[in-house]
């Protein structure tokens, strides 16, 4: 996720030079050195005003103290769970802290992310961290109390969407096609579904409802959903992550 931050800021125009990423992986340092030529990738965190945390949750304390001690003075943490609390205890009540939560889409510049700050940060900061942020996509300021229930529909939401891509994909077959046609036939429909839903957010409902004739071939297939209470699946699959983010969070 650190590296489809770094490929996002670059595409919306940062120099290389502004850039410098510490890899502890030597064969991850070789990767991220050819992801993003001209960035310097090295061990040792390097000299900066700005750093953004882009590591595990059990590693993001350390992290925030390293960058500190380099002489970051904004911290922007992407590590799952680890709470703003914990965040600017590490960094220093001086340090403007924000915590992000990103979603895999970013890497290709198609995240919806969700961002929450410090006491500490002033409007400009918030200013910077939504244009840092909406260089991997769509971008909103939440009270950090809606940041599990974020985590539980956006940050997992990829994963659903794959589960159903899954079973379509079984299903189609299932019903005769090749694998690899059912994949691509799968990638069309949620592609252009999704289109679809993204010119009118607010009407999953209707457009469901226009492609659903009475007595027809889609009534036919959105009645089994229906009878195995697919729609109280996903609702109550949301509720999990959530609920299991809090745990994390509180852990």
């Amino acid at each position: 996720m650190g590296a489809a931050l770094a490929q996002g800021l670059l595409q919306s125009g940062r120099s290389t030079n502004d850039l410098a990423i510490c890899e502890v992986s030597a064969e991850r340092r070789t990767t991220l050195a050819g992801m993003l030529p001209g960035v310097v990738v090295t061990t040792e965190v390097p000299a900066c005003s700005e750093a953004i945390i882009a590591v595990k949750p059990a590693d993001a304390i350390a992290a925030c103290r390293q960058a500190v001690a380099a002489g970051a003075r904004r911290v922007v943490s992407i590590a799952a769970g680890v709470r703003l609390a914990a965040l600017q205890d590490a960094c220093g009540s001086s340090v403007r802290v924000v915590r992000a939560m990103p979603n895999t889409p970013a890497l290709v510049g198609l995240s919806a992310t969700a961002f929450s700050v410090s006491a500490s940060c002033t409007a400009e900061d918030r200013t910077w961290a939504g244009a840092l942020l909406q260089s991997i996509g769509m971008v909103v300021e939440l009270d950090e109390s809606m940041l599990d229930a974020f985590t539980g529909l956006v940050g997992s939401g990829p994963a659903y969407v794959f589960y159903l891509a899954e079973a379509l994909r079984d299903a189609a077959i299932a019903e005769g096609f090749d694998a690899r046609l059912s994949g691509e036939l799968v990638a069309r429909v949620l592609v252009g579904a999704a289109a679809l839903l993204e010119r009118e957010p607010q009407n999953a409902a209707e457009l469901r409802a226009r492609v659903t004739s009475p007595k027809g071939t889609t009534a036919a297939g959105v009645g089994v959903l229906d009878d195995r209470s697919v729609h109280d699946a996903v609702i109550a699959a949301v509720h999990a992550a959530t609920q299991r983010s809090k745990q994390l969070g509180d852990a």
